[in-house]
């Protein structure tokens, strides 16, 4: 009689652990955009493309970001479409960020004169259509490999390298079994859920170096370790995976690197509270601490 009961709880218990396994598979999918919003975003790149191209000596022009890491997520209406466009080394000039990112905006107005807003914002162009934001970076090809990017607002040009931050995404993510990229997605909601606290690339370099060489056994624990971490993760400095200096997470303050710290404890202690419902058989409770992460992305018990 007591060795039936024992193994009614083991069966019960995998059961839960199944549901839990479901629900982040569930996760997984409503973090992704539709294969026809894939196909739109495909049409407009080219044609935004197509205009520069027209009216600059164009080199090479590619799409980069999140979208071509495949670490973007859902909904399409709130991601960024970014575009890479090389131009030839004669629109170079030393202080001249704000004026080429003028120049390309005007040769972007003459063919969107119905787009609501297009704008310098920084370091590249943004067209806000009504249905996703496309942002367009001018660069140059530099000396020693990579890319010169302008900053209008620091008034200088950075070094960057986005094929090489796709290349590096990409080797990562065969290292672990393909489950590193639906990771990073993951987390991408929680930062939704927290009001996008952090950059999106901030998340994704730091994920890199948290998971390095760490095998990802399942989406809770894995979710659960990288809260564990990013409490500490957060407070040091996260380089460019591409090998450039500085810190891609220098856009926070002192205060502010206080707050996120507070945003990774809460959110480690909500999955730590999730697997011991689990292992309390407590299914619906444990769903509902991975809710409080990962907001309305998670499915709810039935």
């Amino acid at each position: 009689m007591g060795k039936n009961l024992i193994e009614g709880k083991k069966e019960k218990v995998g059961n839960i652990a199944k549901i839990i396994l479901e629900s982040f598979k569930q996760l997984k999918v409503n973090l992704e955009i539709t294969d026809l919003q894939h196909s739109k975003v495909s049409t407009r790149q080219q044609k935004v493309r197509k205009v520069v191209e027209n009216e600059f000596n164009v080199l090479d022009s590619f799409l980069t970001g999140s979208y071509s890491r495949h670490t973007m997520i859902a909904p399409l209406s709130e991601a960024d479409i970014d575009i890479f466009i090389i131009l030839h080394s004669s629109y170079y000039k030393e202080d001249g960020q704000a004026d080429l990112l003028d120049k390309v905006r005007r040769a972007l107005l003459k063919t969107y004169t119905n787009i609501p807003k297009i704008s310098r914002n920084g370091q590249a162009v943004t067209i806000t259509f009504t249905d996703f934001i496309v942002d367009v970076v001018p660069a140059f090809n530099r000396r020693n490999g990579g890319y010169l990017i302008p900053n209008s607002i620091t008034k200088n040009w950075l070094s960057t390298d986005p094929k090489k931050h796709v290349e590096i995404m990409s080797i990562q993510n065969k290292k672990h079994d393909d489950d590193l990229v639906p990771l990073i997605k993951m987390i991408k909601g929680w930062n939704k859920v927290i009001n996008d606290n952090f950059r999106s690339f901030h998340l994704e370099v730091m994920a890199l170096q948290i998971l390095n060489g760490v095998k990802i056994s399942d989406y809770p624990s894995g979710i659960r370790y990288f809260f564990d971490k990013g409490r500490s993760y957060v407070k040091e400095k996260n380089p460019d995976p591409a090998g450039y200096e500085g810190d891609v997470g220098n856009y926070l303050n002192t205060q502010e690197k206080s707050d996120v710290t507070n945003k990774f404890e809460t959110a480690y202690n909500r999955a730590k509270k999730a697997e011991d419902y689990e292992k309390n058989d407590d299914t619906e409770s444990a769903v509902g601490e991975w809710k409080k992460i990962f907001g309305n992305y998670f499915p709810s018990y039935r």
